[in-house]
């Protein structure tokens, strides 16, 4: 499904942002692209998807909203759940689990999941979907990207992506190889971003690890990249809040030495903000 593109300005700059989360409330973003390939799966290919993570990931939503569709079941490993948590699901988790997802508590889900394998009928996805099974889907944004740079009749095109995995910024790289693209590692530093991603395959060169002002812990409230989101949302287009606002920063710090035109992959998980700003309130940022 082809997304639109839209100018976008922000701190004085001028930027153009492909709207893929207007793809689909739930399976939206780099997750559609992610599961592109499943999207076109017979249904009768799998009986079971098994995945592990957060339990408030984006990822667990958007595949919860792909077996819901396709009519397979859905199996979830996560971390024990919080007991407020367990007695009142809220945000992503509530959602996924009213499409029919099956959480499983682990204390360890990684230790948990590699005693599993894809075999017959059943398929084991990587947590947030980092997985060759993702690069069809993501090869299919790089020619869309590709046919509206060549419409805009675009030089130097820099392509943004906030980068959790990596998947998608690898991916993108690979497949628009005369286009600089530029992300920043959400989860750990760019070193333990750069060894996510070697698990996928080798590096481009056109690939560039932007290096974030200041650190920060994953998916921690920070009441300067709440001012971001909102300063964002202000400016005509919600992001997510928990990699678009760490993403913008950084390519701040950095414009005054990026050439050409920009254009930011909005990585949807719009969903998830509901629960961000509940922990934002509670921390009294809101």
């Amino acid at each position: 499904m082809l997304s639109e593109v839209t100018p976008f300005h922000f701190q004085g700059f001028d930027f153009y942002v492909k709207r893929d989360e207007l793809i689909d409330p739930l399976l939206s973003g780099n997750k559609y692209r992610k599961l592109y390939t499943l999207l076109q799966t017979p249904p009768e290919t799998y009986h079971i998807i098994i995945s592990y993570g957060g339990s408030q990931s984006n990822a667990m939503l958007s595949m919860a909203a792909l077996c819901k569709q396709k009519g397979w079941q859905f199996q979830y490993y996560c971390k024990p759940l919080p007991p407020h948590l367990k007695q009142q699901p809220t945000g992503n988790l509530q959602m996924a689990l009213n499409l029919g997802m099956q959480l499983i508590e682990t204390e360890s889900y990684t230790q948990t999941i590699t005693q599993l394998q894809s075999k017959g009928k059943t398929l084991l996805i990587p947590q947030g979907g980092a997985d060759p099974l993702a690069e069809c889907g993501i090869q299919v944004l790089a020619d869309e990207i590709t046919q509206w740079q060549q419409k805009k009749h675009l030089n130097i095109l820099n392509v943004v992506t906030p980068s959790g995995t990596g998947t998608t910024a690898l991916y993108l790289a690979k497949h628009l190889p005369d286009c600089q693209i530029l992300t920043t590692a959400s989860v750990g530093d760019n070193e333990y971003l750069t060894q996510q991603m070697q698990q996928l395959g080798s590096i481009p060169n056109n690939l560039n690890l932007l290096e974030p002002p200041r650190k920060y812990h994953f998916a921690k409230p920070y009441p300067e990249l709440l001012d971001t989101y909102q300063a964002l949302k202000q400016s005509g287009i919600e992001f997510d809040l928990i990699y678009a606002p760490k993403m913008w920063q950084t390519l701040l710090t950095h414009m005054q030495n990026i050439q050409g035109t920009v254009l930011y992959v909005h990585s949807g998980g719009l969903m998830g903000n509901i629960t961000m700003l509940e922990r934002y309130a509670q921390k009294g940022f809101l």
